[in-house]
Order: C-alpha cells, then sequence, then structure tokens
C-alpha cells in the first residue's frame, strides 16, 4: 500500500485518500452496528445510573428488568446458534446413512420408473454401479444395456435418483 498527498493506493487501485478512509471507516461503523456486547451494555446502563435525576431517580426494578431482558436475548442467541450446529449435524449424520444405504445396493439389480412430458411411464433396469452425491443428494450410478438402431447393444451408466426407484433385488427383476 502507498500513498502520496491526496491518493492511497490499495491492491494496484489508486483512491483519493479521504474517501477511502470515510468508506473504511463507515464500514467498521455498519459492521459493528447491529450488534451490542455484554460489557457495552452494562457500561451503558452504569452510565445512566450515574447521570440519573437525583430528585426523581428511576425504580431499581426498572434497571433490573432491563438487564433480565438483555440476559434472556443473549441466551436465546446462543440457543439458536446452538440449534443451527445441530441441525448442521442432523443433516450430515442423515446423508451418511442414506449413502450407507446406497452402498449396499451396488451390484444388485434395481428398476426404477420415469415419466415422459405425456404423463406416460417407463420402468428400467440396470446393475448398480456406484453412489453419486451432486449438490448435497445422493443417486446411484446404474449400468444399463441400450440397444441401437441397427441391434447393437452396448452398456451406458445412467445417473438415478433415488426418489425412482422401484425395486430392488439381486437377478432378473420381474416385468
Amino acid at each position: 500500500m502507498a500513498t502520496s498527498m491526496n491518493t492511497i493506493t490499495v491492491n494496484g487501485v489508486t483512491y483519493n485518500y479521504e474517501e477511502y478512509m470515510a468508506s473504511q471507516n463507515a464500514t467498521k461503523k455498519n459492521v459493528n452496528a447491529d450488534y451490542i456486547s455484554k460489557d457495552t451494555f452494562l457500561k451503558l446502563l452504569v452510565t445512566q445510573m450515574q447521570y440519573q435525576d437525583p430528585l426523581d431517580p428511576m425504580d431499581n426494578g426498572e434497571y433490573l428488568s432491563q438487564l433480565a431482558q438483555f440476559s434472556a436475548l443473549e441466551q436465546m442467541t446462543e440457543v439458536a446458534d446452538k440449534m443451527e450446529n445441530v441441525h448442521t449435524l442432523v443433516e450430515n449424520l442423515d446423508t451418511s446413512v442414506l449413502v450407507g444405504q446406497l452402498t449396499s445396493m451396488i451390484g444388485q439389480n434395481v428398476q426404477w420408473a420415469t415419466t415422459d412430458s405425456e404423463g406416460k411411464t417407463t420402468l428400467h433396469e440396470g446393475t448398480a454401479k456406484s453412489v453419486s452425491i451432486s449438490d448435497g443428494a445422493p443417486s446411484l450410478m446404474v449400468e444399463t444395456e441400450v440397444k441401437d438402431a441397427d441391434g447393437n447393444i452396448s452398456k451406458a451408466v445412467t445417473k438415478v435418483d433415488i426418489s425412482t426407484l422401484t425395486r430392488i433385488g439381486k437377478g432378473d427383476l420381474p416385468e
């Protein structure tokens, strides 16, 4: 970072020094504007007590009420953070269990259904070869036999959404 009289260069970009510093200070203020720490709250409370009107003092119950509200809010925030951690843990556990169940299908014949745009349902068969996870959603990679126009048979691998599976089992599946 290099500076001259009225400019500042940051990461190869030159800014007006005063405008840059003002924007940096505004960014820092915005980050802290939505958060008040427990220490700050207590300092405000003590300052409020110090400068209250001695002829018309505030009721102690009001101070305790403010303190209790702040404490309750702080505890609720902590509970919400912990619940988010638990939710993430449960989601990861669910995915792990599902992937474990899907891996037991590898080598087995599976049948799944697809529906075209006209509403016609077609059943397909193949052998589960692997498990795939895309965007957090597990699916099976299934090897199928495909006939071309000349009647030649080749193998293809198809990604099958687990919600479309209709049967799982060893050997040939009945129609």
